[in-house]
């Protein structure tokens, strides 16, 4: 079974993806690229600092910066828990209020690397609990995460 998931993981490596796993079992996945204009140190503030989450998504945020530590995003509409958290990478459970109470929530990981004029973020986003959930998410990363970012450091450097 081991050859057969690392198989299976060689596979599924760009962008969303569907994998087959034993006894018929889905997980849905995606991996995503983006690029902003800041320091790998100014990024991951942004992705934790609750005060610039609310800045660049003009909704609440809550964040526990400290491994099991609680987040919340957007007015409440995704909850999760701090799983991995160093200079260059960030791991938490993401669950949003819509999903039914008895689906597990998703994983979401951030990579960041420096590079000229600023950052490449790398995330891997796993566990979708259906195709929908990931096509939804793969748009949402853009038009409500990294779009707003992107948006809010070009303002506050004018």
């Amino acid at each position: 079974m081991d050859e057969k998931r690392e198989a299976l993981d060689l596979i599924c490596k760009a962008g969303s993806k569907v994998c087959i796993m034993g006894n018929d079992q889905h997980t849905y996945s995606l991996e995503l690229e983006f690029f902003v204009y800041a320091p790998p140190d100014e990024v991951m503030e942004l992705l934790l600092n609750p005060e610039f989450i609310k800045d660049w998504s003009d909704a609440d945020a809550l964040v526990e910066k400290k491994l099991g530590g609680k987040f919340m995003m957007f007015d409440g509409w995704v909850e999760g828990e701090i799983l991995k958290m160093t200079a260059d990478e960030l791991t938490y459970t993401w669950k949003p209020s819509g999903w039914n109470a008895d689906t597990a929530a998703s994983i979401v990981n951030y990579k960041l690397a420096a590079v000229e004029h600023g950052t490449e973020v790398k995330i891997e986003h796993t566990n979708f609990p259906n195709e929908e959930e990931m096509e939804s998410h793969k748009k949402g990363w853009e038009e409500h995460f990294f779009g707003p970012i992107g948006e809010y450091l070009a303002n506050r450097n004018l």
